[in-house]
């Protein structure tokens, strides 16, 4: 018996043991979604935590969703699989320029991408993700939206709202980012019968050539509905897995080099073990900022039913 096989028997074993359950984004490894108990895009995972009746929760995914998760279960434990899985985007929130904004616009929402820290999320009205921005924003009877971190998404979902007026931050994700229209095109050359699929943090130039924009999950059921055969997909490479399981008769390309996040991938089998051996930290969430974060998150869930 192989070393993993061992560690998947005991984490099995132990899950039991911990009443635990094992949530995964789709942006980690193979080897971590063919053992989760569950695995989705961030709202998913964001709903499913609060229908679980398991106690114990092991999130694979950024520290963001671990934080979401305990926010949302504050009577839960929550472990990270990697203790050091960061999102560089759930920084990239200067506090005084929200401030500022919301002392210039009276008719205001500020509206915070799930992928972002406690504190960030604690400022806002509303969260959103990716599969539902378009939907929350359009409720919302604000004008005016501040919308952060995530400047791509602020200006995909402008484009779909124009009644609304939109103000953005700088923020973006470094993978989605770093996916070049010129790469794209290239591909395209290459591939030219392929459909191109993309996330609305790819950016605008980017998007505009592409025949489908949506999250993560929407690209999965796009490209699982579709009739065509083959597919550019401008994401996290680690979508393949289950865009492969679900359509094992068709063809996927990745677009360009870059499209691997770091972070996701520190989760590890090993790390999910630990976490059920009790061997990671507790994810802990700041008291202070914890109940306005939790308002937030919750007027998601009530705005999508």
């Amino acid at each position: 018996m192989s070393e993993q096989t061992e560690i998947v028997k005991e984490i099995q074993k132990l899950k039991k043991e911990k009443n635990a359950v094992i949530l995964a984004h789709y942006y980690v490894g193979k080897e971590i979604q063919e053992i989760a108990d569950y695995v989705g895009d961030s709202y998913f995972l964001a709903k499913k935590s609060k229908e679980l009746s398991q106690q114990v929760i092991v999130f694979c995914g950024v520290k963001f969703m671990g934080e979401s998760a305990k926010i949302l279960n504050p009577d839960k434990t929550v472990y990270m699989a990697d203790d050091n899985a960061e999102c560089t985007m759930a920084h990239m929130v200067d506090l005084d320029y929200v401030k500022q904004v919301k002392e210039t616009y009276e008719d205001l929402a500020t509206v915070c991408y799930v992928n972002a820290t406690t504190r960030i999320k604690s400022v806002a009205d509303v969260c959103v993700t990716s599969s539902n921005a378009v939907a929350i924003v359009n409720k919302l009877p604000n004008k005016h939206i501040l919308f952060i971190p995530d400047k791509n998404l602020a200006h995909f979902i402008a484009k779909q709202l124009p009644e609304k007026e939109f103000i953005y931050n700088e923020g973006f994700c470094h993978v989605h980012n770093s996916i070049s229209k010129e790469e794209l095109l290239e591909a395209k050359k290459k591939y030219p019968d392929a459909l191109c699929l993309a996330h609305p943090e790819c950016t605008g130039d980017l998007l505009e050539e592409c025949d489908f924009v949506g999250s993560t999950s929407q690209i999965i059921d796009y490209a699982t509905a579709s009739d065509a055969k083959e597919f550019l997909i401008c994401t996290e490479v680690g979508v393949f897995y289950e865009l492969q399981k679900r359509n094992p008769d068709k063809v996927f390309h990745a677009v360009s080099v870059k499209q691997i996040c770091g972070n996701m991938k520190k989760n590890t089998l090993e790390g999910v073990l630990e976490a059920l051996q009790g061997k990671k930290k507790e994810v802990v969430v700041d008291a202070e900022y914890e109940p306005l974060a939790r308002k937030a998150l919750d007027q998601m869930l009530y705005l999508m039913g």
